[in-house]
């Protein structure tokens, strides 16, 4: 007890470092980050709706088969004319991971509470060896 008491500085950084490493772990397992297999399940057996929220030089480029392309800054306008049903699973896109995570939280709020990022996005599902539609 002598030690943590007259080393409290010390003890107080390893806590935080520990508690900075544990945090993207914690928030990937909260965050509903799927993996690519885990979209193709969800797919085939919840008829999932997959929508791409890359720019459109992106989409064009290559994007998932039979995803609807709906760029990041006009989900909020777009996404209830696309899908309308709300119960259906929704897996958002993009080429890295990062937009589609953002996406998640802007189609939770729209009522879309089965919407999940693609982990590692485009870029997962490619190294999965996954069919990419070019426009």
């Amino acid at each position: 007890m002598k030690f943590i008491l007259d080393n409290w500085m010390i003890m107080s950084v390893a806590l935080a470092s520990g508690a900075m490493l544990l945090w993207p772990v914690l928030k990937g397992a909260a965050g509903g980050s799927l993996t690519a297999a885990g979209a193709v399940q969800l797919i085939n057996h919840e008829k999932a709706v997959v929508i791409d929220v890359c720019e459109t030089s992106e989409f064009a480029a290559g994007h998932v088969g039979g995803a609807k392309h709906i760029p990041l800054n006009q989900l909020e306008e777009k996404l209830p004319g696309v899908v309308k049903n709300k119960a259906l699973p929704l897996i958002l896109v993009c080429q890295s991971g990062a937009r589609s995570n953002r996406a998640v939280a802007i189609a939770k709020k729209l009522g879309y509470e089965q919407a999940q990022s693609l982990g590692g996005g485009l870029s997962a599902w490619k190294a999965a060896n996954l069919p990419v539609e070019k426009a």
